[in-house]
């Protein structure tokens, strides 16, 4: 699911270069991010009212097709892109996981492994892995948004796997109950999709 806040955002550069109406809107969102992020076209028209709201855009009033309003940038708008664009984001505080949490909260619940739950996780993660190194086999040359996010994608799962490892030797070490078997070694295919993203 994508973050509201950057849904916000991203219409608002979406309308940086020319007024727009709620369906193209959710049309150029889809292929600027390489189809990846559908989006749903309620959240574009519950988004846009809360940006006319607050005065980023504005509705022309004008009609397409005899049954859609026209949004415009207005200049807070611009104003609020740009901000956005040039702030970092807070890495100070990280953002709450999931997977860290279930790893956390394993660790204290009575008879769950601790390490089947780190391995179903780690296949799970591999197999997504390789699911958008096919996707990234697939896509052309001048497919730039669809590489650039899968990409991401996989730099960010290959970064849960690196955590997982990490994790398991780490709660090996401590002596919990449910990791005293030694660290299994990774797969070959764990190996190949950690791979494919350098």
């Amino acid at each position: 699911m994508i973050p509201s806040v950057t849904i916000k955002h991203a219409l608002l550069a979406l309308l940086s270069d020319q007024p727009k109406y709620g369906l193209q809107l959710r049309q150029e969102f889809e292929e600027k991010t390489g189809e990846i992020w559908p989006l749903n076209v309620g959240q574009v028209y519950t988004t846009l009212q809360r940006l006319e709201r607050d005065g980023l855009v504005a509705s022309s009033g004008a009609q397409r097709d005899s049954r859609e309003n026209v949004f415009t940038l207005t200049d807070a708008g611009r104003a609020e892109l740009l901000e956005w664009l040039t702030t970092p984001d807070d890495a100070a505080a990280p953002p709450r996981d999931e997977l860290t949490i279930k790893v956390l909260v394993a660790l204290s619940v009575p008879d769950v492994d601790v390490r089947d739950v780190v391995q179903r996780h780690r296949r799970h993660l591999v197999e997504a892995m390789q699911q958008f190194t096919r996707l990234k086999e697939d896509a052309t040359d001048d497919d730039v948004a669809l590489s650039l996010v899968v990409d991401a994608e996989l730099f960010r799962l290959e970064a849960k796997v690196r955590w997982l490892d990490a994790a398991e030797t780490r709660i090996l070490r401590s002596g919990a109950p449910a990791l005293r078997e030694p660290q299994r070694s990774r797969t070959s295919s764990e190996t190949q999709a950690t791979e494919s993203v350098r």
